[in-house]
């Protein structure tokens, strides 16, 4: 998922948000008060999900986006910042929030170091996954040959599997064609 969409949106700098319990329009409108371009967007399957640049560099605005407000009460948000798609120096980051708390926030790179209200609030599914738990820290580098970066990509990709298959999100057409909502 995260992969397409950086190849889609190779030039840009985009996060991915999913919403449940509010309709796309007061998502878009909350993400351009926040000063954020939505480049694509939909609703399926019981969510509303948008394409939005991370920054805005007209502003010169380059913090991240404070989601909470974007998430009032009986709402969902699930976030994925892709910041990586332009060869940052960290992965990407998973951010989960519930009535305007942060449930659960963690980068790709590091599964057990979350943070938020719940910090362990997905630890059951990333156990049964094999992303955490006994046997899933890589030894030290080049201990018995082993290398971590041969296997990151299919760890980040059951990973992005897990956290749908558990959100139910749909799979969204992640190309730029898609009309802006």
């Amino acid at each position: 998922m995260i992969e397409r969409l950086c190849e889609n949106y190779a030039d840009d700098e985009v996060n991915l948000v999913f919403v449940r319990g509010m309709p796309l329009t007061w998502l878009v409108a909350g993400l351009v008060r926040s000063h954020r371009m939505v480049v694509a967007g939909r609703e399926e399957a019981g969510w509303a999900w948008v394409v939005h640049l991370m920054h805005d560099a007209e502003e010169e605005d380059y913090a991240p986006v404070d989601y909470r407000p974007l998430c009032p009460a009986g709402t969902e948000l699930v976030v994925f910042e892709t910041e990586p798609c332009r060869g940052k120096a960290h992965g990407p980051a998973f951010t989960y929030y519930r009535d305007g708390r942060t449930v659960v926030h963690f980068s790709f790179e590091d599964l057990r170091q979350p943070v938020g209200d719940d910090p362990d609030h997905l630890s059951p599914e990333l156990l049964a996954a094999g992303l955490i738990g006994p046997g899933t820290p890589c030894p030290p580098a080049g201990e018995d040959g082993h290398l971590c970066w041969e296997h990151s990509d299919a760890d980040a990709l059951r990973l992005l599997r897990t956290l749908a298959a558990h959100f139910a999100l749909p799979s969204p057409p992640f190309t730029p064609e898609v009309t802006h909502p």
